[in-house]
Parts: C-alpha cells; structure tokens; sequence
C-alpha cells in the first residue's frame, strides 16, 4: 500500500492560511507562519507543505 505524498505549494507570502482546500470537507482554516531561516511550514491538519518561493530552490 503507498501513500500519496502531501500537496507542496510555493507562495509569497510568510504567512500563509490552510483550509484543506475542499470547502465542506476541508478542516479549519488554520494560519500558519513560515520561519525566515528554515522557508517551509507544514498545515498540521493536512500536512501540505508551503514553501517561500526564496527557499523553492534549495528544497527541490
């Protein structure tokens, strides 16, 4: 059995927002602040993983 991996998404911004992206079958929306030194966070109800797009490089 395997396991689909979590969606990544490069944005602009540091502070990001989560919702699970599938209106009534989603989760909370969540605000999730992604830290300067490390440049991703992980939404901790769907584990999407949001990368800054300065830091889209150094982890692909």
């Amino acid at each position: 059995m395997t396991i689909e991996a979590p969606d990544t998404k490069i944005v602009e911004t540091y502070r990001v927002a989560c919702d699970g992206g599938e209106g009534a079958l989603g989760h909370p929306r969540v605000w999730l602040q992604i830290a300067s030194e490390q440049g991703w966070v992980e939404c901790p109800y769907c584990d999407c993983r949001y990368v800054h797009r300065d830091f889209a490089d150094a982890l692909t």
